[in-house]
């Protein structure tokens, strides 16, 4: 019961189908990724589970109960957080006053300056620049507002859809260091990476989509190995690889 779990999941745009079959666990305490190339329908996953589309099918579960279907603030009010691709950052806002959109689903408000506090030890950076424009940031600088803004409402499980992206090596490197701090306090992370090394390297678990479905999943050390992943995610087939047909999850 301690987990998020994803049964069956179906996401329509019109005719368009987003998501056709994704099935996952996210148990408390642990690091989940999804991996896949652009379209996989990774983003569709984690916006259905953060009440930002309306699925069409399947169930979305936390912690036991049925969240499907519901507005993005109840889901951020259960201790759901989103930190989106492509940052959707208040750019005419200063880097606080995005950060305090932040606490809008608490409960105790009284929280804020402890949050406030966390985030700019988490990101001595944003500190420096919390009366800035957020259209003035750096994309790396963006990025990190952006979990900052999602760790301001203090999840239990924090979504993040392709932090890597767009990002120089060493503020990846960065960011990266920061997530493994998180996790290490005790925050679940379930995580959108195109980039194996980055998501293969922090989760306990990962699940390969590939058109709108899940198609494998395990620890990343047996999916590494897995020609299947090579053929899935890279379009490389097993042949073309050097490595016999018919290898199995």
């Amino acid at each position: 019961m301690e987990r998020l779990s994803i049964r069956h999941l179906e996401v329509r745009y019109g005719d368009l189908i987003g998501v056709a079959d994704v099935s996952l666990d996210v148990p408390l305490g642990s690091v989940v990724a999804l991996v896949g190339s652009n379209g996989a329908g990774k983003t569709t996953t984690l916006n259905a589970i953060a009440g930002l589309v309306s699925p069409s099918g399947g169930a979305i579960e936390w912690q036991g109960q049925a969240i499907i279907r519901q507005p993005a603030y109840a889901i951020v009010s259960k201790g759901l957080a989103l930190s989106p691709e492509g940052w959707q950052l208040f750019v005419s806002q200063t880097v606080e006053q995005n950060l305090r959109l932040g606490t809008t689903s608490l409960r105790d408000r009284s929280r804020a300056a402890a949050l406030f506090e966390r985030v700019y030890a988490l990101f001595p950076r944003l500190k420096e620049r919390r009366n800035q424009l957020a259209g003035t940031l750096s994309g790396g600088e963006r990025q990190m507002l952006a979990v900052g803004r999602a760790l301001m409402s203090e999840p239990k499980l924090l979504m993040l859809d392709e932090p890597s992206l767009g990002l120089a090596p060493a503020v990846v490197e960065t960011l990266y260091e920061t997530l493994h701090r998180l996790h290490d306090e005790g925050l679940t992370l379930l995580l959108a990476e195109q980039s194996l090394e980055l998501a293969f390297d922090i989760a306990d678990y990962a699940y390969v989509l590939q058109t709108g479905r899940t198609v494998l999943e395990g620890k990343p050390s047996e999916l590494e190995q897995n020609a299947q992943v090579q053929e899935i995610y890279l379009g490389i087939k097993s042949g073309d690889a050097g490595v016999g047909n018919g290898a199995k999850a």
